[in-house]
Order: structure tokens, then C-alpha cells, then sequence
């Protein structure tokens, strides 16, 4: 990739109106007064726009970045000054140059295959909850074959801080294949950085910025993400298992009953991983590297005891991309956190209900309580019906605070008033529609990678139906899987749901079905 392509008026207005309404303090104008005023500047700001993409320059006016020290929580000690996380702002303007470079860079990757396919921070049809999914499912397969899974969370030390300019460079370069002007406009948009920290009136000097891809740009993940990847080869190298979501890697492998050769692998995986890092500009922060075995509680004990012995400390409990996993997957502690931030927040809602309208209520309602149930809900699959049941004592509270029901009113109506489905069924909604999406190149590739289509051995009417094979299992860990689970829910669909041609068609068809599946007469 040696040149950029202009844009016309057209994909500038729908990058603009698309992009969040955040004011630096550096803008002229607010944001949300500039997109409404879009029509008289549109002509100016696409000049500028072209005139950066195509001359291979980005504007130092556009560089430097207003750093707003917040503190991460209310009750922290606030003369304390590692309470608190520097939030970067950037101007507005430059931030749309960014995202035309971002949309024709990530479509250059994406056509080319450069991107790591473990890799699933801030990528198109990716999140934190597919990155779960894929290791968990690994690990439960594992499990079903009677062997033991260790899984190592790798921690960084400000790893957005530290990456190194001419490395960088260099990685876009000859790993990722840029050259002419589209290098140029990295190697511009790279050098003469600088930043100040504003606080109230206040505000300090002017500082260069050396190192380290823009804190709050839009291109800063994309770009550590290429920066990384190399490292994918030492794990493959010594044969260990891996995904990575941005500065969050984890690797993992498995173990078979007294036979623990491999945690040399894993061991000697780890130092080439440190001794990378250093040669990089980048810090593995080993006291907050976590590692956790998952299994036989017998053999789990007995591998946590070899690891202690080799200097791995391990424990039987970690948080992972904002999920509680424990050794036997069971998810009681995550669910347990999660039942109690929601009563914490529904407890406050309630108080201040009859002072705001239906609508508002609602959204606070979606807000704190709705987003905390279906995160990563589809790691839930399998789960016994007592673990999820408080999940769904907790969306009951939360209709009865909306619609104003008294406890000793029954919850199905209300629910059905609400168009809300019950927590069993936003779980299997979630992942037939990951394996719908997954099918049909509209989500990750290890995903779909996990399905294997159903192909009888002589014609039959199932043939074309869009059925998968069940993988199989033996224990209750292996219907758990996610592989397994989502194969045989999504069998059980009737075909011409499985068949929908589109997206909208096949959520439409899924939720009618689900709903008439939850509230029958």
C-alpha cells in the first residue's frame, strides 16, 4: 500500500456524524455545533482532509493533546497521583484524518490477511466476549478429555506508552507492506507529538512526546496491535495456545494426567515472551501476571503444586476481560458480582424513579442493569438452572422498578409487556445469533472455525439444510462447550429460520420464535 485514495464530500459527512461528539479544549468549535454546521465547512474540511492523505503530511496543529487527570475511583485518596488515569482528548479535526486512514488501512489489512486472527482488540465483528468464548471452549474440551488446562494472563506495563516510533515504523514497513506516501504520513503522524496537562484554570508545559502510539487517537490500538506482531511466533513456535485482545495476552496449553513435560514449554514460552518485551520497549509486569489451572480438582491440585515448585504462583480464582473464571468454570463468583453491582444500582434507581419520566427510566435501567446480565452471557451456556436463575431474579427486579409491579404480582406478564426475554433465552439468542453471524463471514474466524457443517453420507432431505455436527463429548464440562452447545440449539431451529438470507431476517424470525417459546399459554 503506496498511496491513499481521496475521498469525496459524501464519506466525510458519514465519517463526521458517525464519530462521538467529544470537545477538546483545543477545538474551536464544540463538536456537536460543528456537525451541525458540517454543510458550510464541508468543502474547506475536504481539502484539508485530501490534501493530508495525498501529500503524505499530517497537520502539527493536530498534534498535541490536552492530558485531564481524573481520579479512577470517587474514593480514592486524591493526593495520591496513582489514583489517577490521564485522559488524553485530542482535536476534532485531526481525529477525522484518522479515521479515513483507520478505514482504508484496516480494509488493506483485512483484504490481505495481516491481522493476527488471535487477535481481537478493536476489530470489526470482534469483542471481548468472542475472545472468551474461544478460550473457554477450549479449555472445556480439554476438560471433557480428561486433561488439565493452565492458563497464564500476561499483564503490561503501560504498553500504549512505551512503543517505539522506529520500531513501529519499521513493522509497518516490512511486515505489514507500507511504503511512498502512505509511510510518509505514519512517519509524520508519529514525529513532533506533544501534549500538556490541564487542570481547571491550570494547565502545564508543552511536552514532546517520544515514544508511544496517541493516547485517545483513533489509529493507537490498530497500530499496537501491528506493533505486537511478532510475538504470535514465539507462541507458536513452543506450540502454546494464545489470544490476545490489544495489551491483554493470554496463553494457555493443555496437560495430560502426570505427565507435565509441556510447563517447560510453557516456562521457556514465557522468557522469550519477557526477553521480546525488553528488546521492544515493552514491560511484562510479572507481579500481576496471573495463572490458573482448569479440571479434575485432584489433578488441579497437583499441577498448582508442580507450578508453586517451579516459581509459578497460582490461583483459583482470576479476572478475565471483566469475568470471574474459577478452576471449575462454574462462573458462581462472576455471577455473584454481577448479582451484586446490579442490586447496588437498581437499590439507587429505585430511589429517584418518581423523578424522572418513563423513558429515562428505561435507559438507566438498560444502562446499569441490562448491560451487566447479557455481557458475555454466552459463556453461560450450560449452566445449572439455580446459577442463572439469579440473573434472572435480578431482571425481574429491574421490570418490577420500570413498570411499577408489586412483588406478589407474577413476573411472565411483565416481562412480555416489556418485549423482554427471559435471561435463559438472551442466552441462546446471543449465540445463535454468533453462529449465524459466524456461518455467514459476519464474525470472528476462530469462531467459525469451532462449526463444522453436517454433510450425510448419501442424499438426504437434511441435505442443504444448514445443519452442523455435534461434537463429541463425553462429560457434562464437554456440553457445556460453547461448540457443543450452540451445534445442537442451533439444529433445533426450524430451517427456514437457519436459512434466512439476511441478518435482520434471521433476528426478526429467531426472536418471534424465542419469545414463543418463552411465554407459552
Amino acid at each position: 500500500m503506496s498511496i491513499f485514495e481521496a475521498i469525496d464530500s459524501k464519506i466525510l459527512e458519514e465519517i463526521v456524524q458517525h464519530l462521538k461528539s467529544s470537545t477538546c479544549y483545543l477545538d474551536t468549535l464544540p463538536t456537536s455545533f460543528f456537525k451541525s454546521v458540517l454543510n458550510c465547512l464541508e468543502a474547506d474540511l475536504l481539502e484539508v482532509v485530501n490534501a493530508s492523505l495525498l501529500s503524505g503530511t499530517f497537520p502539527n496543529s493536530l498534534k498535541t493533546a490536552v492530558v485531564k487527570p481524573l481520579l479512577k475511583k470517587s474514593n480514592l485518596d486524591n493526593t495520591i497521583l496513582s489514583n489517577y488515569r490521564p485522559i488524553s482528548n485530542l482535536p476534532f479535526i485531526g481525529k477525522i484524518i484518522e479515521k479515513v486512514v483507520f478505514n482504508q488501512l484496516n480494509k488493506y489489512l483485512n483484504s490481505n490477511g495481516y491481522l493476527d486472527n488471535f487477535q481481537s482488540g478493536f476489530r470489526l465483528h470482534h469483542s471481548t466476549e468472542t475472545a472468551l468464548i474461544k478460550i473457554i471452549n477450549d479449555i472445556r474440551l480439554n476438560s471433557d478429555s480428561g486433561k488439565i488446562s493452565v492458563l497464564v494472563l500476561l499483564d503490561l506495563s503501560d504498553a500504549f506508552d512505551t512503543v517505539d516510533h522506529n520500531i513501529l515504523l519499521e513493522r509497518l514497513e516490512n511486515w505489514v507492506g507500507l511504503s511512498g506516501m502512505v509511510l510518509k504520513w505514519f512517519r509524520s503522524y508519529l514525529e513532533g507529538r506533544g501534549y500538556y496537562v490541564s487542570v481547571g484554570e491550570h494547565k502545564s508545559k508543552w511536552t514532546s512526546m517520544t515514544c508511544g502510539v496517541p493516547q485517545g487517537s483513533i489509529l493507537a490500538p490498530l497500530l499496537f496491535s501491528l506493533y505486537m506482531l511478532p510475538l504470535s511466533q514465539i507462541m507458536r513456535k513452543n506450540q502454546i495456545a494464545y489470544h490476545s485482545y490489544a495489551d491483554d495476552t493470554q496463553i494457555y496449553l493443555a496437560l495430560s494426567p502426570n505427565d507435565y513435560s509441556p510447563i517447560d514449554s510453557l516456562s521457556q514460552c514465557i522468557d522469550e515472551i519477557n526477553s521480546w518485551m525488553c528488546q521492544n520497549f515493552l514491560q511484562l509486569n510479572k507481579e500481576k501476571t496471573e495463572v490458573i489451572a482448569f479440571g479434575n480438582k485432584i489433578e488441579v491440585f497437583k499441577v498448582n503444586a508442580y507450578l508453586d515448585s517451579r516459581g509459578q504462583t497460582t490461583k483459583n480464582q482470576v479476572r478475565n476481560l471483566g469475568v470471574i473464571l474459577e478452576t471449575d468454570l462454574s462462573f458462581s463468583s462472576h455471577v455473584k458480582a454481577v448479582t451484586k453491582s446490579a442490586y447496588y444500582h437498581l437499590k439507587n434507581i429505585a430511589r429517584i424513579r418518581c423523578f424522572v419520566s418513563s423513558q429515562d427510566l428505561e435507559k438507566l435501567v438498560n444502562a446499569f442493569i441490562t448491560s451487566r446480565v447479557d455481557y458475555c452471557n454466552g459463556l453461560l451456556t450450560g449452566l445449572p438452572k439455580k446459577t442463572i436463575r439469579q440473573l434472572q431474579l435480578i431482571q425481574n427486579a429491574a421490570a418490577r422498578i420500570l413498570t411499577r409491579t408489586r412483588k406478589s404480582e407474577h413476573i411472565t406478564p411483565v416481562l412480555r409487556s416489556l418485549h423482554w426475554l427471559p435471561v435463559t433465552f438472551r442466552i441462546d439468542f446471543k449465540v445463535l445469533l454468533l453462529v449465524y453471524k459466524s456461518l455467514n463471514d459476519l464474525g470472528p474466524k476462530y469462531i467459525a472455525d469451532m462449526f463444522t457443517e453436517y454433510k450425510p453420507n448419501r442424499t438426504l432431505r437434511s441435505l442443504g439444510s444448514s445443519q452442523l455436527e455435534k461434537p463429541r463429548v463425553h462429560t457434562k464440562q464437554g456440553e457445556s462447550a460453547f461448540s457443543y452447545y450452540a451445534a445442537r440449539s442451533w439444529n433445533q431451529l426450524p430451517e427456514e429460520i437457519r436459512c434466512a438470507k439476511t441478518l435482520v431476517t434471521f433476528k426478526s424470525r429467531l426472536k418471534t420464535h424465542l419469545f414463543s417459546c418463552a411465554f407459552v399459554e
